[in-house]
């Protein structure tokens, strides 16, 4: 996802102010006491919220939003297949086109992105017209099987809060589809440079898949914009659809970013236990299903990270879980405190997990190691599923909701220091 977006001084439709006197949750909450030694530290010292928080609008079960730098219109994706426009003024609207997804269990709409767009200047009205935007979904296939699909599309505006998808086209599916409807992963990320587009491809609750590289089930793959496999991707000489292929041996990374120095970090779920934190490097294999630090839901043991030295293990691991949404690593000024770390949207905590992340060397040092900590724990009233970053460092939460507007956009406003 990409970091800096701008939404500015948005205007609630209907504000609810709270100042909520948050603590981080103590050591027994945490699993300090459970981190595999060597996967980082677990801290959650108590800590006073460096914010309160203001509800903006209502959506119906929000999964991913992305906030637009000129127009500061933020698009947002409702799981069942809707993505809804939400204006600066607090006017909400829709965009029409939308494919038809695979709504049901982990499946749907997913995630949204603008395209590194430097020409792209908006019209005079403000409208998002001629943007060209990425989204992922739920994609059904033949004899009950389904995948992530991958579109871009650009936006044909008649107003500002109403855009229709023009020219979709898939430019991207995970390989092959499954039976099933759970982890989709179909997260998104371009590169600094805006050069390369990063998408997580989950492995299906499938497992094994996830060892193979001649499917991309279990897989972060890095393409060029329309969806080519990217030059020098680690596995190119084995042809399609290895070709696209980053990393492998992934379970279901819901959250992909870069932090300043251009590394690319990872937030997967794991098991029973075994949420992690990885430095994604080229041809790397993040061991999933040989190992984890979780073990499967049955209770069946699986063998530990330290077990198995030669595949990439996690910079940070938690058991119990954090259940993690999506995560930013934020490079405002905003909150005390928050400077370069990692801020995790979590369901089980519900609220947000602060994490400092250090990796040794440079990206083009070809494996840099890293270490993480956990550093506190901010618990909200519900589950958040995701969380963005604007241009001027303000953070924004979706929080999760089911039932019709329950789901609801969140303005963390920074606590007067």
């Amino acid at each position: 996802m990409t970091s800096a977006k701008l939404l500015g001084a948005l205007s609630p439709l209907a504000p609810v102010l709270a100042s909520l006197a948050l603590a981080s949750c103590g050591s027994a909450a945490s699993g300090d006491e459970q981190a595999e030694a060597g996967t980082g530290e677990v801290v959650s010292a108590p800590e006073t919220a460096p914010f309160t928080v203001e509800t903006v609008a209502s959506f119906n079960e929000p999964w991913a939003m992305d906030i637009d730098t000129s127009t500061r219109i933020a698009i947002i994706t409702e799981k069942a297949g809707t993505v809804r426009l939400l204006a600066p003024d607090g006017t909400k609207g829709s965009v029409s086109g939308v494919p038809k997804v695979d709504y049901g269990g982990q499946g749907g709409l997913g995630d949204v992105v603008f395209a590194p767009q430097p020409e792209w200047k908006p019209a005079s009205t403000g409208s998002l017209d001629g943007r060209a935007v990425y989204l992922s979904w739920a994609e059904a296939g033949d004899g009950d099987t389904r995948g992530a699909a991958l579109g871009r599309a650009t936006l044909a505006c008649s107003a500002p809060t109403s855009c229709a998808l023009d020219d979709l086209k898939v430019i991207w599916r995970q390989t092959p589809k499954v039976t099933g409807r759970g982890h989709y992963s179909h997260r998104i990320a371009f590169s600094p440079d805006g050069k390369y587009l990063f998408v997580s491809s989950g492995e299906r609750q499938k497992q094994q898949p996830a060892q193979d590289t001649s499917n991309t089930l279990g897989t972060i793959v890095r393409l060029l914009p329309d969806g080519t496999p990217a030059p020098g991707n680690p596995f190119a000489d084995k042809g399609a659809p290895s070709d696209q292929i980053w990393s492998y041996g992934h379970r279901n990374v819901l959250g992909l970013a870069f932090d300043a120095d251009g590394h690319l970090w990872d937030l997967e779920h794991g098991p029973a236990g075994g949420d992690e934190i990885n430095l994604v490097t080229p041809g790397a294999n993040y061991g999933w299903p040989l190992v984890s630090d979780g073990d499967h839901y049955d209770g069946k043991p699986i063998p530990r990270h330290s077990t198995r030295p030669d595949l990439a293990a996690p910079a940070i691991s938690w058991n119990p879980v954090i259940a993690p949404g999506d995560f930013v690593i934020y490079r405002g000024e905003k909150y005390a405190g928050w400077q370069g770390k990692a801020l995790i949207a979590s369901f089980s905590v519900p609220g947000i997990v602060a994490v400092s992340l250090d990796a040794n060397g440079s990206p083009a040092s070809g494996n840099p190691t890293a270490t993480a900590r956990e550093e506190a724990r901010y618990p909200l009233d519900n589950r958040i599923r995701e969380i963005e970053q604007d241009q001027d460092g303000t953070i924004w939460l979706l929080e999760d909701g089911p039932a019709p507007e329950s789901g609801h956009l969140l303005k963390l406003v920074p606590a007067s220091r």
